[in-house]
């Protein structure tokens, strides 16, 4: 499939997909998304707690996963961040994308989650380890009641619609612990009702530039 490599709204940038008409963070602003849908949501909700896990479908291009490192420096808590990726973006467009310009201080940082093995976990900082897997989400081999916080940053229901169902959601909610978060820019009524139907207690809050709403989902037993 065609990709190239294109600016977004806030400056920094994302890679379109010219087939599906679609890109990998919103033509608003790859970075301001990104912070608001996951980071911030975070930030907001770990409380008092040292160690976390956090369970990212895709890695895509890495952004969010170079922001949740410098989250665990910032916060000074222990992140084991797994995620999870069927299509890795080559090494040109990782140079092109060149995110080490939004946070200068993590370029090796940056280097190392890009270069580290798949399949295995890797300590990128003492306070980060990184465990990729190439692999479709429907066929990982989930540890039940492990995760802290889900990154659902698949493209979006029309491009994507067999990642936005109740067998997914479902997987997700038996995957993670009780007080878990769900996060996911994605507003649609349908992909609500369907994750308050496996389990998670939903809740609308104010979306990134470009979007009214996002879905914010919390284990609850």
């Amino acid at each position: 499939m065609q990709r190239k490599v294109v600016l977004t709204a806030d400056g920094s940038r994302t890679i379109h997909l010219e087939e599906w008409n679609e890109n990998y963070h919103s033509h608003h602003g790859a970075l301001q998304e990104a912070k608001h849908v996951f980071i911030d949501k975070v930030r907001e909700r770990v409380d008092d707690c040292k160690e976390i896990t956090i369970l990212e479908l895709g890695f895509g291009t890495g952004l969010n996963t170079m922001l949740t490192i410098e989250l665990a420096l910032e916060l000074q808590i222990k992140i084991n961040y797994i995620t999870l990726e069927a299509y890795p973006v080559s090494i040109e467009e990782i140079i092109e994308l060149n995110y080490t310009e939004i946070w200068e201080d993590g370029k090796e940082f940056y280097s190392a989650m890009h270069e580290c093995d798949w399949e295995e976990k890797n300590e990128i900082h003492p306070l980060f380890s990184l465990t990729k897997y190439q692999t479709q989400f429907e066929d990982w081999q989930e540890t039940s009641n492990t995760i802290d916080f889900i990154y659902f940053d698949a493209f979006g229901p029309r491009v994507q619609p067999h990642l936005w169902t109740i067998p997914i959601f479902e997987k997700m909610f038996c995957c993670s612990k009780n007080g878990a978060f769900f996060l996911t820019y994605c507003a649609k009524g349908q992909v609500r009702r369907d994750l308050e139907s496996v389990g998670w207690k939903m809740s609308r809050l104010p979306g990134p530039p470009g979007k009214r709403e996002m879905l914010v989902g919390e284990k609850v037993l």
